[in-house]
């Protein structure tokens, strides 16, 4: 949850400049899975509907942005390589920040910098 307070921080300080979203994509560590402890308790989403409440417990727990889900199928895990979880920057339609997949290589301050570095630039 650190990570999430992080990212939050910056969607408040940036907000005024940028747009976040969240694509909330297939679940890492289903609770029907490869689980570890102290994790919310959700399956494998087998229907959007079940993939819609996942999220919904995101924003239960105070994103401070818009969240959107993946397909079934999931499309947009696929094409950015999303899994687990990962920060981009998209600037008019071309990716121009490429984060490291997370959990390890998730750096929200690297987003941080690159923002700070455009917009005073």
């Amino acid at each position: 949850m650190a990570k999430f307070s992080q990212f939050n921080e910056a969607v408040m300080e940036f907000r005024h400049l940028a747009d976040f979203v969240i694509v909330y994509i297939e679940e890492a560590h289903a609770s029907d899975g490869w689980k570890f402890g102290n994790n919310f308790e959700i399956n494998t989403h087998t229907t959007v509907k079940e993939r819609c409440d996942a999220a919904r417990v995101l924003i239960d727990h105070g994103v401070c942005c818009e969240v959107t889900v993946d397909t079934l199928s999931n499309e947009a895990n696929v094409m950015y390589g999303g899994l687990y979880e990962r920060l981009y920057i998209v600037l008019d339609g071309v990716i121009v920040y490429e984060g490291g997949r997370g959990p390890m290589f998730y750096s929200v301050k690297e987003v941080n910098d690159w923002l700070n570095t455009y917009f005073k630039s």
